[in-house]
């Protein structure tokens, strides 16, 4: 089923017209779901998955970790995170898509000397969304930098409650400035918004329902 949903997704993508030629990666996204669709996952052709809680995340270590080297999958971290958490996913996240703030760089460094960043950025102003505004980049990009992190890109989410469409502003917008910043990510687009996310530039999407079917529990308190 997983890999029949993977082909949907990817032929979804493919109908897009779009003026970029790179290819588009799939991060499935298995937050909530028991730690066996992770090997359900790469069996079905996914290089990388994507938690939103720490203590889900916590619970597939042992799956990932049996992976042989050249088929364990990328693990990132794409909810928002405290700094009390770093410690205990460094080691375990190969790519932090969600730094929004200089503490939390801080904190990466320390537990993650090196490590791959990507900073969020909150493109709808949205108060409940987290993200640092598209003026603050360039200087938590640099204070990452200072620190020894790797940023690759930009992570940005669609508005809340809108239709797909209202997306695009904020997709264009970020997708530029991974432009001006030579940056390689360009994180946008999920489910409902992907092919919206396609036509403006993304490089990765996150998905999640449409991989895996409905989420099998409720969201766990934010304890990241």
């Amino acid at each position: 089923m997983i890999a029949d949903s993977l082909a949907a997704i990817r032929k979804r993508i493919d109908s897009v017209e779009r003026r970029w030629t790179h290819d588009i990666e799939i991060t499935a996204v298995t937050k909530t779901f028991s730690p066996s669709v992770v090997v359900d996952a790469v069996e079905a052709g996914c290089r990388a998955i994507g938690e939103n809680y720490a203590q889900d995340l916590l619970t597939k270590r042992e799956v990932i970790e049996a992976f042989e080297l050249d088929r364990r999958p990328r693990v990132d971290f794409i909810g928002q995170l405290q700094s009390n958490k770093v410690r205990h996913l460094a080691g375990l996240v190969d790519r932090w898509c969600t730094v929004d703030r200089p503490s939390i760089a801080i904190e990466i460094a320390k537990r993650d000397p090196g490590g791959s960043v990507l900073i969020q950025v909150n493109s709808t102003s949205e108060q409940q969304k987290g993200g640092c505004e598209l003026d603050d980049v360039p200087s938590l990009m640099a204070h990452c930098q200072q620190h020894g992190l790797a940023v690759l890109g930009l992570l940005t989410v669609g508005p809340t409650g809108q239709e797909p469409a209202a997306a695009a502003p904020g997709f264009r917008a970020v997708r530029a400035l991974v432009d001006q910043l030579g940056l390689e990510v360009a994180s946008m687009g999920m489910t409902a918004d992907l092919e919206v996310a396609v036509e403006c530039g993304t490089t990765n999407i996150r998905i999640g329902s449409a991989l895996f079917g409905a989420r099998p529990t409720p969201r766990p308190p934010r304890t990241q």
